[in-house]
């Protein structure tokens, strides 16, 4: 169905994760650094990685930083630790989700299946008479195409961030409070969702405007959430 790249210094955790996801039909590579998961992602055609944190080499952070340099894929980050600054860590380099051992199986396996098809439905072609386009000011989001432009320049989002800007930039001037905007790209309930969007929202604005500080087009409304403004 899909192939992942595992990686996790520790053998034991990537081969119990890699017989859990070849159950599901999954092609598994492996590594157990990062430096080996880079060398992994320039010989293979991956569609996931799930990623330790705490590794030697390469940690999962630092290796995650390089990824998301030249690739979009969706990633998952694991790590024995709980505390939030771990995750925002995560997220705030680029990766997708983030899982903390220990885990259950299904667990894992549910968060792969979310990613694998938040990043198939990003990627699908899709074939209708009229595209589907929509714009406000300089921004453009092409959704057949995938494609996200600001005055003309093309940006690269992840499957994450392509889907909140999505969301919003349909429904401009709509306000979207976190938990909706968590419980639409996520489809479960939202539980602490505040950090999470925080970091996903801030990428996106350092992407799509001139000045992050003072947004154009993503905008807070305090207290209540977010919205595209329309122009």
């Amino acid at each position: 169905m899909a192939t992942i790249l595992v990686c996790d210094d520790d053998k034991d955790i990537v081969e119990a994760i890699s017989i859990y996801l070849e159950q599901e039909g999954h092609q598994i590579l492996k590594a157990y650094d990062g430096q080996q998961a880079l060398l992994v992602l320039q010989k293979n055609e991956v569609d996931l990685l799930i990623i330790d944190v705490m590794m030697p080499k390469l940690d999962g952070i630092r290796a995650t930083l390089k990824i998301r340099e030249e690739h979009s894929l969706p990633i998952i980050i694991l790590s024995a630790k709980s505390e939030d600054a771990d995750k925002i860590l995560g997220l705030n380099v680029g990766a997708d989700d983030y899982v903390t051992k220990p885990f259950s199986p299904l667990e894992l396996i549910a968060r792969v299946r979310s990613q694998l098809r938040r990043y198939t439905q990003l990627g699908a072609a899709v074939s209708c008479e009229s595209q589907h386009i929509y714009t406000t000011g300089g921004l453009t989001v092409n959704d057949d195409q995938k494609e996200v432009q600001v005055d003309g320049e093309a940006l690269k989002l992840t499957p994450i961030e392509y889907n909140i800007l999505l969301l919003l930039i349909k429904n401009q001037g709509r306000v979207f409070s976190i938990n909706q905007i968590y419980e639409n790209i996520w489809n479960e309930e939202a539980i602490a969702a505040d950090n999470t969007i925080a970091v996903h929202i801030r990428h996106i604005r350092e992407k799509i405007e001139i000045n992050p500080k003072e947004p154009r087009y993503l905008k807070v409304v305090w207290g209540l959430g977010y919205k595209i403004e329309k122009l």
